[in-house]
C-alpha cells in the first residue's frame, strides 16, 4: 500500500472517530450540549445521564459504528487488492485506534471527548464479533449488579484479552492479546478518576431501568 493511501484512509478513521455524536445529538435534538452538564464528559454515559436512555442509546449506537466503519476501512484495502490478507488484522487495529483516538481527542470540538468505550466496542465488533458479544454480556451482566458504568467497561475490556489468551474462540492471536491489554491499561487510565471514585464510595450510577427524560429536560 502507498504511503498516500496509508495517510488517508488513516486520516478518514481518525475523522470518523472524531465525530462528536454526544455533543451535535445534545445541542441539535434538545438544546443541551452535555458537555456542561452531569460529568462534563463528551460521550454516552453522560449522554444517559442527562438527556436519558433514548438519546444516551442514539449516541452509543452512533460511537460504535464510528469504531466498526473505522475499522472495516482495512477489509475494504483488502478487497481493492492494496494489503494482504494476512495484514489485515494489524491494520484493523491501527484504524480503529486511531478512531478511538479521534473520539477522545475530537478536532470538530477542541480536541476534549468521551472515554472512546463505545468506538472500541465497534472496533472490537470489527476485529472479533465473538469475543466482542462475550465482552457486552460481560458489562450488561456487571451494569445490572453494579450500576457503575466505569467498572463494567474496565471488566469488559480486560476480558476481551484473557478470553482470547485462553483460547475460548480457537487458537490465541499474539497480536490480538497484545491489542486487548494495551486497551485494557489505556481504559484504565482514562478511567484513573473513576476508579478512584469507586474506592471512595462516591461514583456515579446509572440506572437502566429507570424512566427516560424527555426531550428538552436536563
Amino acid at each position: 500500500m502507498s504511503v498516500a493511501l496509508f495517510i488517508i484512509t488513516t486520516i478518514a478513521a481518525y475523522l470518523l472517530g472524531s465525530i462528536p455524536s454526544s455533543v451535535w445529538y445534545g445541542i441539535g435534538y434538545f438544546g443541551i450540549d452535555v458537555r456542561k452538564h452531569g460529568s462534563g464528559n463528551a460521550g454516552a454515559t453522560n449522554t444517559f445521564r442527562v438527556l436519558g436512555k433514548r438519546a444516551g442509546t442514539i449516541v452509543m449506537l452512533i460511537d460504535v459504528m464510528k469504531g466498526w466503519t473505522a475499522t472495516c476501512l482495512a477489509s475494504m484495502l483488502f478487497y481493492m487488492g492494496t494489503i494482504a490478507e494476512g495484514d489485515i488484522l494489524m491494520y484493523k487495529i491501527i484504524f480503529g485506534i486511531i478512531a478511538i483516538v479521534g473520539h477522545i481527542f475530537p478536532v470538530f470540538v477542541g480536541f476534549k471527548g468521551g472515554k472512546g468505550i463505545a468506538t472500541l466496542l465497534g472496533m472490537v465488533l470489527a476485529i472479533h464479533p465473538e469475543l466482542a458479544a462475550l465482552s457486552i454480556a460481560i458489562f450488561i451482566l456487571t451494569l445490572i449488579a453494579s450500576q457503575y458504568v466505569s467498572l463494567s467497561s474496565i471488566l469488559a475490556t480486560l476480558a476481551f484479552p484473557v478470553m482470547s489468551l485462553l483460547g475460548v474462540f480457537g487458537q490465541p492471536e499474539t497480536l490480538l492479546v497484545i491489542f486487548g491489554f494495551v486497551m485494557f491499561v489505556l481504559v484504565v487510565i482514562t478511567h484513573q478518576k473513576n476508579i478512584v471514585r469507586l474506592l471512595n464510595g462516591n461514583e456515579s450510577r446509572v440506572n437502566i431501568f429507570a424512566k427516560s427524560k424527555s426531550k428538552g429536560q436536563s
